[in-house]
C-alpha cells in the first residue's frame, strides 16, 4: 500500500471522516506487521480493536426480579391522612345561604360582586378576542410562508 495515501486515511480517521471501507484499509494495514515507524501508535489502537471485537462476558447475570415492599404501608397510611384532611375540611365549611335567607345588606354586596366578575368577565373576553387576531394573522403568515 502507498505511504502516503495511508497517512491522509489516518488524518481522515483522526477527524471522524472516513468510511466504513476507509476503516477497513486502516486495519487491515495496520494489522497487517508492515507499519511505518511513525505510525506504531496506530498499529496499537487498531491491535487492541481487533482483540476487543473477540472479547465476551463470560459469567451469568442474575437480575431481582422480586420487588421489595418496605414502604408499602406508607401509601397506606397517606391515603387514610388525606381522607381525614378532607372529612374535616368540608365538616368546617360554613353551609351554603341561599339568596332568599340573605340580608339587605348581603344582597347588595352580593349584587355588587357579581356585577364586578361580570366586568372582569368582559374584560378577559375583549383581550381573548385580541389574542385570536394575533393567532389569525401568524396562521395567515405561516400559511404564506409555506
Amino acid at each position: 500500500m502507498e505511504l502516503a495515501k495511508i497517512e491522509k486515511l489516518v488524518v481522515k480517521y483522526e477527524n471522524a471522516e472516513t468510511t466504513l471501507e476507509e476503516e477497513a484499509i486502516l486495519s487491515a494495514y495496520f494489522l497487517s506487521g508492515n507499519v511505518a515507524t511513525h505510525l506504531e501508535e496506530y498499529q496499537r489502537m487498531f491491535q487492541y480493536f481487533q482483540e476487543s471485537k473477540d472479547e465476551t462476558y463470560g459469567k451469568s447475570m442474575v437480575f431481582k426480579t422480586q420487588k421489595r415492599k418496605k414502604y408499602g404501608w406508607l401509601s397506606m397510611v397517606a391515603s387514610i391522612v388525606l381522607l381525614f384532611g378532607v372529612y374535616i375540611g368540608f365538616s368546617k365549611q360554613d353551609p351554603i345561604i341561599s339568596t332568599s335567607e340573605m340580608g339587605v345588606v348581603e344582597k347588595f354586596q352580593f349584587e355588587q360582586t357579581k356585577e364586578a366578575l361580570i366586568l372582569l368577565s368582559r374584560y378577559l373576553n375583549k383581550g381573548n378576542q385580541a389574542f385570536d387576531q394575533l393567532y389569525a394573522y401568524e396562521t395567515l403568515l405561516v400559511g404564506l410562508v409555506k
